[in-house]
Protein backbone atom coordinates (compact mmCIF):
# COMPACT_ATOMS: atom_id res chain seq x y z
CA UNK A 1 0.00 0.00 0.00
CA UNK A 2 1.37 3.55 -0.97
CA UNK A 3 -0.15 6.90 0.24
CA UNK A 4 -1.83 8.26 -1.76
CA UNK A 5 -0.23 12.08 -3.25
CA UNK A 6 -1.77 13.32 -6.35
CA UNK A 7 -1.22 16.48 -8.03
CA UNK A 8 1.86 17.55 -6.26
CA UNK A 9 -0.13 17.98 -3.18
CA UNK A 10 1.48 16.36 0.38
CA UNK A 11 -1.75 16.08 1.71
CA UNK A 12 -2.98 12.54 1.66
CA UNK A 13 -6.61 11.75 1.12
CA UNK A 14 -8.61 8.80 0.99
CA UNK A 15 -11.48 8.88 -2.11
CA UNK A 16 -14.19 7.26 -0.19
CA UNK A 17 -17.57 8.03 0.79
CA UNK A 18 -19.52 11.69 0.47
CA UNK A 19 -16.97 11.36 -2.92
CA UNK A 20 -19.58 14.69 -4.49
CA UNK A 21 -16.89 16.80 -1.48
CA UNK A 22 -13.54 14.58 -1.74
CA UNK A 23 -13.58 15.11 -6.11
CA UNK A 24 -13.56 18.83 -5.49
CA UNK A 25 -9.88 18.89 -3.94
CA UNK A 26 -9.22 17.81 -7.24
CA UNK A 27 -11.33 18.14 -9.89
CA UNK A 28 -12.60 21.76 -8.97
CA UNK A 29 -15.75 20.32 -8.59
CA UNK A 30 -18.64 18.54 -6.96
CA UNK A 31 -20.47 18.12 -10.07
CA UNK A 32 -20.66 14.32 -11.44
CA UNK A 33 -18.59 14.91 -15.22
CA UNK A 34 -15.80 12.82 -14.70
CA UNK A 35 -16.96 10.61 -16.73
CA UNK A 36 -16.95 13.23 -19.53
CA UNK A 37 -13.60 14.63 -18.66
CA UNK A 38 -12.44 11.44 -18.87
CA UNK A 39 -14.24 10.60 -22.49
CA UNK A 40 -12.56 13.93 -23.69
CA UNK A 41 -9.15 12.52 -22.57
CA UNK A 42 -8.36 14.05 -19.26
CA UNK A 43 -5.84 12.04 -17.80
CA UNK A 44 -6.50 14.17 -14.34
CA UNK A 45 -10.05 13.05 -14.44
CA UNK A 46 -9.10 9.42 -15.19
CA UNK A 47 -6.56 9.14 -12.48
CA UNK A 48 -9.31 10.51 -9.66
CA UNK A 49 -12.10 7.99 -11.06
CA UNK A 50 -9.46 4.95 -10.97
CA UNK A 51 -8.29 6.22 -7.47
CA UNK A 52 -11.71 6.34 -6.24
CA UNK A 53 -12.24 3.18 -7.14
CA UNK A 54 -9.75 1.68 -5.76
CA UNK A 55 -10.47 3.29 -2.38
CA UNK A 56 -13.72 2.27 -2.43
CA UNK A 57 -12.63 -1.60 -2.73
CA UNK A 58 -9.51 -1.09 -0.58
CA UNK A 59 -12.05 0.60 2.53
CA UNK A 60 -14.54 -2.34 1.57
CA UNK A 61 -12.10 -4.66 1.98
CA UNK A 62 -11.06 -2.95 5.23
CA UNK A 63 -14.70 -3.34 6.65
CA UNK A 64 -14.68 -7.11 5.67
CA UNK A 65 -11.53 -7.75 7.64
CA UNK A 66 -12.93 -6.22 10.64
CA UNK A 67 -16.21 -8.00 10.30
CA UNK A 68 -13.75 -10.72 10.25
CA UNK A 69 -15.18 -12.20 6.85
CA UNK A 70 -18.86 -12.70 8.02
CA UNK A 71 -20.28 -10.17 5.67
CA UNK A 72 -23.83 -11.20 4.13
CA UNK A 73 -23.44 -8.72 1.10
CA UNK A 74 -22.09 -5.93 -0.49
CA UNK A 75 -24.19 -2.96 -1.16
CA UNK A 76 -23.31 0.30 -3.27
CA UNK A 77 -25.21 2.93 -2.83
CA UNK A 78 -25.78 6.89 -3.45
CA UNK A 79 -25.10 9.06 -6.29
CA UNK A 80 -22.43 7.51 -7.56
CA UNK A 81 -23.85 3.73 -7.34
CA UNK A 82 -25.96 5.25 -10.82
CA UNK A 83 -22.49 4.86 -12.85
CA UNK A 84 -22.01 1.70 -14.78
CA UNK A 85 -18.72 2.35 -15.57
CA UNK A 86 -17.65 3.08 -11.86
CA UNK A 87 -19.43 -0.11 -10.30
CA UNK A 88 -17.67 -1.61 -13.10
CA UNK A 89 -14.34 -0.79 -11.72
CA UNK A 90 -15.16 -1.81 -8.01
CA UNK A 91 -17.06 -5.20 -8.58
CA UNK A 92 -13.81 -6.80 -8.93
CA UNK A 93 -11.87 -4.97 -5.94
CA UNK A 94 -15.46 -6.61 -3.78
CA UNK A 95 -17.28 -9.06 -5.28
CA UNK A 96 -14.94 -11.89 -3.72
CA UNK A 97 -16.34 -10.75 -0.49
CA UNK A 98 -19.86 -11.44 -0.93
CA UNK A 99 -23.01 -11.22 -3.30
CA UNK A 100 -22.50 -7.14 -4.24
CA UNK A 101 -26.03 -5.21 -4.82
CA UNK A 102 -26.13 -1.75 -6.55
CA UNK A 103 -29.19 0.40 -5.32
CA UNK A 104 -28.56 3.72 -6.81
CA UNK A 105 -29.91 7.00 -5.06
CA UNK A 106 -29.49 8.63 -2.24
CA UNK A 107 -31.38 7.21 -0.16
CA UNK A 108 -29.70 6.86 3.11
CA UNK A 109 -31.83 9.48 5.02
CA UNK A 110 -34.81 8.47 4.42
CA UNK A 111 -33.70 5.40 5.87
CA UNK A 112 -31.91 6.41 9.18
CA UNK A 113 -35.94 8.71 9.27
CA UNK A 114 -37.94 5.64 8.97
CA UNK A 115 -35.96 3.56 11.15
CA UNK A 116 -36.31 6.46 13.83
CA UNK A 117 -39.79 6.42 13.49
CA UNK A 118 -40.16 2.61 13.77
CA UNK A 119 -38.32 2.73 17.06
CA UNK A 120 -40.70 5.57 18.10
CA UNK A 121 -43.82 3.75 17.34
CA UNK A 122 -42.68 1.09 19.26
CA UNK A 123 -42.75 -1.05 15.55
CA UNK A 124 -39.03 -2.27 17.30
CA UNK A 125 -37.03 -1.89 19.34
CA UNK A 126 -33.59 0.36 18.83
CA UNK A 127 -30.28 -1.62 18.98
CA UNK A 128 -27.48 0.02 21.30
CA UNK A 129 -24.21 0.07 20.02
CA UNK A 130 -21.74 -1.68 22.44
CA UNK A 131 -18.57 -2.38 19.55
CA UNK A 132 -18.90 -6.10 20.76
CA UNK A 133 -19.04 -8.39 17.65
CA UNK A 134 -22.44 -10.37 17.67
CA UNK A 135 -21.69 -12.31 14.25
CA UNK A 136 -21.53 -15.68 14.40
Amino acid sequence: MYPLRVFGSSDRYALFGHAASKRQPYLGTKEVKIEEWMDAGDAKAKLVFDTMAYQIGQQTGAMAAVLQGCVDAVLLTGGMAYSTRLIAEVRPYVEWIAPTLVYPGEDELLALTEGVLRVLRQEESAIEYTGEFLGG
